[in-house]
């Protein structure tokens, strides 16, 4: 039996995009695929996995369906944050043609970081659970009218031949990933740049988000991420995701989270992690 120390869990099979990011964060660690994303949460809410490799929002397609409601609920905290640079390519069976290929496989995001090529190949696109699963799927069949749009690294796991290289629509295409664990890792405050991530629920007044906002802004603090979107079965009562730029618990952080406090239904700020910003956050513009 593995050390669990050493284990960090994500959604996919061998040959994802967030397998890739478990060896560029995590090289030494062994990455344990999960077949949803509850899965991969639960490798570590259980204590099976050490940690988990999130995925929340591409530069191309933006964010990933169902991660803002299940990473509240799940008990767990961010300690880091990674972008990882995504390189789509039509793979398909070994000896397939492009002008035979009819279908293109994939993941949703995968299939709408791809869209224009797609389009212009003429494919039919097939909508899969993930990437690399997709092209297991495809190598499995041996049709040489079928491909699917994976990793490299999928390409040579399931021996598939690279049709075209670099298919995605933007060339910086890029998912950024959130590192999470059991228990909350936080930085001591320092000059090196900071996130905070947090979820909050407004109480039902005029103008509640501006003066909820307000204190950020009196204290200088910089809003890099603000979504807003329904909880299951919470329909009349949007729930608000946000990242900040900024140490919990410096002073100007402190001043302002009382204010947005105060605008909020009790207990309904949850902040989920400060954690070091990525070198690669700015060079994403």
């Amino acid at each position: 039996m593995s050390d669990v120390s050493q284990k960090i869990a994500f959604q996919g099979v061998p040959g994802a995009y967030s397998h890739m990011a478990c060896q560029a964060v995590k090289p030494d660690m062994d990455a344990v695929a999960c077949a949803s994303f509850e899965d991969m949460l639960s490798q570590v809410q259980d204590g099976q996995a050490a940690l988990a490799m999130v995925p929340v929002e591409n530069s191309t397609a933006g964010r990933v369906a169902d991660i803002h409601h299940l990473l509240p609920e799940s008990g767990l905290h961010i300690i880091g944050e990674h972008f990882q640079r995504v390189n789509h390519h039509l793979l398909a069976p070994r000896g397939s043609q492009l002008d035979k290929l009819k279908t293109v496989h994939s993941h949703a995001q995968g299939l709408a970081q791809c869209r224009q090529h797609i389009r212009k190949l003429g494919l039919t696109p097939i909508m899969h659970a993930d990437t690399a699963g997709a092209a297991k799927d495809v190598a499995a069949t041996g049709d040489p009218t079928v491909a699917a749009v994976a990793s490299r690294l999928a390409a040579e796991i399931y021996d598939l031949d690279i049709i075209i290289d670099s298919l995605e629509d933007d060339k910086k295409n890029t998912t950024r990933f959130l590192i999470m664990a059991a228990d909350p890792i936080i930085p001591e405050i320092s000059d090196a740049a900071m996130i905070t991530t947090l979820v909050f629920q407004l109480r039902s007044v005029p103008a509640a988000l501006y003066k909820a906002l307000g204190g950020f802004a009196t204290n200088g603090i910089n809003l890099t991420k603000l979504e807003s979107y329904l909880r299951p079965g919470v329909s009349e009562r949007a729930q608000f995701y946000m990242d900040v730029e900024g140490h919990i618990d410096e002073p100007a952080m402190v001043h302002a989270m009382e204010e947005l406090q105060f605008y909020c239904m009790k207990d309904e700020v949850r902040v989920l992690g400060t954690y070091a910003a990525s070198p690669d956050r700015h060079r994403q513009s």
